[in-house]
């Protein structure tokens, strides 16, 4: 009888302290991050998002969630009166004082890396993992998600091998404003290298090109994002404010193709393989496809 109860104590001790770690791990999430708001979908832990910010924009449900605003420009009284256990964003959230302003009203702020890399990836969905008490789902998520890009990145080699490597420029727009142009050490530059293309910008980060630059380049490839706009309305926007692009090899080609501009936020998302075969499709036409 005695080892009965003692068992039936300890028993009883690991459901108290296995329901107490789960009280506290937050419950009520903020999202400051596209990227971020699409892991935590991924994770089965949608249902923990009480709202999040303008560039979370997949999957289509969160859109009915209360909105913080744009990620640069928060606002702490609209994060605030969400009563979050947490907020979480990248570095590119902000500004400083609303995230200090956050702290200080007892709210952790989680802070993550916008990195495009796997291995910047794989810390992201370990810390995802650990505040929603399920490393090892994490761990399985990413495992899955870097062999998926193992096997485009297969894909790419052969293409390479038979095909040369396009040069191609991305162009990031705001409402049919002057785009910028995607140099080096930006998600953009990542996404392009990964799908295979040349990116023909040398600079680093983004930044405007003139129109004797762009006419100098001359890309293979045109690929656009427009924060705004989208379909059509975007590329009659891109044209009318930068008309050299039709005299472009790119464009007398027929090779502009327009990219998802949340897919350039917050780092490495979920989305990502099935956008980068698109491109490598778009890249290699030549190439045989692959399923």
């Amino acid at each position: 009888m005695r080892l009965s109860t003692r068992l039936i104590m300890l028993c009883a001790g690991f459901m108290i302290s296995h329901v107490s770690l789960a009280d506290e791990l937050p419950q009520r999430w903020v999202s400051a991050g596209g990227a971020l708001s699409e892991w935590v979908s991924a994770l089965g832990a949608e249902s923990k998002l009480v709202g999040v910010d303008t560039t979370s924009q997949h999957p289509e449900s969160l859109k009915s969630l209360p909105s913080i605003g744009y990620q640069r420009q928060l606002s702490a009284e609209g994060i605030l009166s969400l009563k979050p256990d947490v907020l979480i964003g990248t570095e590119e959230m902000g500004p400083p004082p609303v995230l200090a302003q956050i702290r200080n009203a007892g709210v952790p702020v989680e802070m993550f890396s916008a990195e495009a890399d796997l291995p910047t990836l794989e810390g992201t969905l370990a810390h995802l993992g650990r505040l929603l008490g399920d490393e090892a789902k994490a761990a399985q998520v990413f495992k899955a998600y870097q062999q998926q890009l193992e096997a485009l990145q297969q894909q790419v080699k052969q293409a390479q091998a038979q095909h040369t490597s396009p040069g191609v420029l991305l162009l990031l727009g705001h409402a049919g404003g002057k785009p910028l142009v995607a140099g080096k050490d930006t998600a953009a530059d990542w996404l392009l290298t990964q799908a295979g293309g040349r990116n023909l910008a040398t600079h680093t980060g983004y930044k405007t090109f003139s129109v004797e630059a762009l006419a100098g380049l001359n890309p293979d490839v045109l690929v656009f994002a427009d924060r705004s706009l989208t379909g059509d309305e975007a590329r009659k926007a891109l044209m009318k404010e930068t008309p050299i692009l039709a005299s472009l090899k790119a464009a007398k080609d027929g090779r502009i193709y327009e990219l998802d501009p949340t897919l350039l936020v917050g780092g490495v998302g979920p989305r990502l393989p099935d956008s980068l075969k698109q491109l490598t499709a778009e890249f290699y036409p030549a190439a045989p496809a692959h399923p």
